[in-house]
């Protein structure tokens, strides 16, 4: 810590914690909420441990005391996952940021909670290895918060989401007891797998300080395609055709409506790679020596039978990540305005409705809005940018924007009932969701969530307001 002055304005628990690095709230406030909140993070302090014995001090103390605390990981969260009170404590676990061991024999990798997504994935490429969770954000979450979120991206169609990658954790529970389950077997059925208490639970449970995953055998050369398809019955066909003709390669079908790829590729974005205008676009990457030759013969026969009216093959990397950006790069649609982005789920047959009926309830609320949607279409997961005419919802902070935020939620989340959607596919629920959360999960469901919260957080210190609202005055 640094001089008297200085510790004078941190919280009590703080002050009984002098050997913890902690900032305070004057500090703190240098850093934005998130990457989608640059207002100023508002918090009592900042806890920066270096370990996960200072975890379970931090948290032995806090639960004591009755303070509440918020984990803070790369803070992409899109879910309002990290906001702060101005009497509570933010816990960033970045200095956590070890990888201890990587064994590509075994194919694990044991790290610790902060390291970054990114640094993960080139240091098991540069043991042979390759760790396949990868996202947009890897360049800045966490593993910690890939687990605490059960992150997903887009290679879940051939590895799974982190849930399906995790095969052993530790986690410190909010009266600082230290969880230390890190298995490093895939197989492994002795009594319940305490692991997936934490795993998707958004910090809510406990706080995730190291990790066993799982690598794979590097994938070897990526073939990555984009085509220009005109129909929705068109995709489903072409999604079949892929599953079939290229087989365990298929490592990703991507798939982007007009709207998006007309708006990122418009003069001041992204080259287009493609002729702009078409309805569908797809993105789509096979793996393996034959990857290529298979992605070519599937393409041929998309073509052979008037399934895409335009496509591209990738000839180099450069090419495959001009392709990809495309596909990530979202900060085109971000400039217009303001824009709410959603992450749900839902069945394949339901797909092409429920855009149709998202974009009606939407337009109806906000005439002058626009509606753009990709996502991970083989995984039925879409993301959704709901873009309301700015002059619609003028520049109001208060209960009018919220009025106006709701309505545009009510045009996505109301529609996922009737087709057995989810609210979320891999981004989590935060404060963002917890009020729809009762659309995907029934109310026995959500009661037992309640009993594990209570159970092994009964003082509500870890996130509170996160995911369920257990007590409504700390969630406000």
């Amino acid at each position: 810590m640094g001089a008297a002055s200085e510790v004078r304005n941190l919280p009590p628990v703080a002050r009984d914690l002098p050997e913890i690095d902690w900032l305070t709230h004057e500090d703190a406030a240098q850093r934005g909420v998130s990457y989608w909140d640059s207002a100023a993070l508002d918090a009592a302090a900042l806890a920066r441990p270096a370990s996960t014995q200072e975890v379970a001090a931090i948290l032995r103390a806090c639960y004591s005391a009755g303070q509440s605390v918020v984990t803070h990981g790369g803070r992409t969260t899109c879910v309002d996952g990290v906001r702060t009170l101005p009497d509570q404590i933010a816990l960033s676990l970045e200095k956590m940021n070890a990888i201890i061991d990587i064994d590509p024999v075994e194919g694990t990798a044991t790290v610790e909670a902060g390291v970054v997504l990114q640094t993960l994935q080139e240091a098991a490429e540069e043991a042979g290895m390759y760790f396949p969770l990868d996202l947009g954000a890897r360049g800045s979450c966490t593993i910690g918060g890939n687990a605490a979120t059960n992150a997903g991206g887009v290679n879940v169609l051939r590895y799974g989401m982190m849930r399906n990658l995790v095969l052993g954790l530790e986690a410190v529970l909010a009266d600082g007891s230290v969880i230390s389950s890190m298995n490093r077997m895939l197989k492994n059925n002795a009594g319940y797998d305490l692991k997936q208490l934490f795993i998707g639970t958004e910090g809510t449970l406990g706080v995730i300080t190291q990790l066993v995953l799982r690598l794979e055998p590097l994938p070897g050369q990526l073939h990555t395609a984009m085509v220009a398809v005109a129909d929705f019955a068109g995709i489903m066909h072409l999604l079949k055709e892929a599953r079939v003709r290229l087989g365990a390669g298929l490592h990703a079908f991507e798939l982007m409506w007009g709207s998006y790829y007309d708006a990122v590729t418009r003069p001041g974005g992204h080259a287009p790679p493609l002729e702009r205008g078409a309805p569908f676009y797809l993105l789509i990457e096979a793996s393996g020596d034959q990857g290529g030759a298979a992605l070519e013969s599937y393409l041929e026969f998309a073509f052979a039978e008037g399934l895409v009216i335009d496509g591209t093959l990738a000839q180099s990397l450069t090419q495959r990540q001009q392709l990809w950006t495309v596909r990530d790069d979202f900060e085109a649609i971000l400039k217009d305005g303001r824009t709410y982005l959603y992450d749900v789920s839902l069945p394949l047959r339901a797909m092409q409705g429920y855009v149709a009926e998202v974009t009606e309830r939407f337009l109806k609320a906000f005439p002058q809005g626009v509606v753009y949607v990709f996502g991970h279409i083989c995984d039925g997961n879409l993301h959704i940018f709901l873009a309301p005419h700015a002059a619609q919802i003028g520049s109001s902070s208060g209960q009018n924007w919220k009025e106006h935020r709701r309505s545009a939620d009510a045009s996505v989340y109301e529609p996922l009932r009737a087709v057995g959607g989810s609210v979320s596919a891999e981004h989590g629920i935060g404060r963002e969701k917890r009020d729809w959360l009762q659309i995907s999960r029934t109310e026995e469901e959500i009661a037992l969530m309640r009993t594990l919260k209570s159970s092994l957080d009964p003082r509500n210190i870890l996130n509170p307001g996160l995911v369920i609202d257990v007590d409504r005055d700390s969630a406000s």
